[in-house]
């Protein structure tokens, strides 16, 4: 683990890995959001809205997905101080952000028909609200409490770690409490949805993670070159003083 966290080492590996995380995660995503907003059967109750579930269901993932890694490499950046961990975790930050936006803004349009109101204040609803603004606050803190090297920071990485109790309270929200949001779909094993949605859904939600993850390794890379210029120009100021 140490040997990846060499930032020269994951340079090399991230110039070959990002371009091709981006390119199969767009064509996988574009294949199966073609089938599943042009080509999919309209369903038996909601008709032709349910097709939003294409998007709106990897954006739900990815925002959750995004606040866990943050949780995870801040917990490596503290504990065993990797190099990269903090830069991983302000990476995530912004991507994580938009696509918590991305799914509270798809899940806003597909209510309206659905539940008859662009909002309610139901628990999966809210704590994925919630989430939205521990991307905000963490993205405030990385950016004010910025270490050396280009870490987020201690107390960023703490904000990080205490924030992931979220998490499982937008996961477990639709069981806990009474809620118009539909209760989980996919589990552990098996799934309530039709075979013609649940292959183009899952398509689309690795292609969706792909395009994350080469979001994620290319800001990694102009952070990095961000801190390789700081570093050249404070050497250039020192030699001139």
């Amino acid at each position: 683990m140490h040997g990846f966290a060499n930032p020269a080492r994951f340079l090399r590996i991230a110039r070959w890995l990002t371009p091709l995380c981006l390119a199969v995660g767009l064509v996988l995503t574009a294949a199966a959001l073609t089938y599943g907003l042009f080509f999919a059967p309209a369903d038996r109750l909601m008709g032709d809205t349910v097709r939003i579930l294409f998007i709106h269901v990897p954006s739900a993932w990815l925002g959750m997905a995004g606040w866990t890694t943050i949780a995870g490499a801040s917990l490596v950046e503290l504990v065993w101080r990797h190099p990269l961990a903090g830069i991983a975790a302000r990476a995530a930050a912004a991507p994580g952000a938009v696509f918590t936006a991305l799914c509270l803004a798809t899940g806003s349009i597909w209510g309206r028909p659905t539940w008859g109101t662009w909002w309610v204040w139901d628990g999966r609803l809210t704590s994925m609200l919630v989430l939205l603004f521990l991307y905000f606050g963490y993205i405030a803190l990385a950016d004010a409490t910025r270490g050396e090297g280009g870490s987020s920071g201690r107390v960023a990485a703490i904000f990080g770690i205490v924030g992931a109790v979220n998490v499982p309270i937008i996961n477990r929200s639709v069981v806990w409490w009474n809620s118009l949001h539909q209760p989980p779909s996919i589990t552990m094993g098996q799934s309530a949805i039709d075979p013609a949605f649940l292959w183009p859904l899952l398509i689309a939600t690795f292609g969706f993670t792909l395009i994350f993850a080469g979001v994620i390794l290319a800001r990694m890379r102009a952070i990095l070159a961000d801190i390789q210029a700081e570093a050249r120009l404070r050497r250039k100021a020192m030699a001139q003083g």
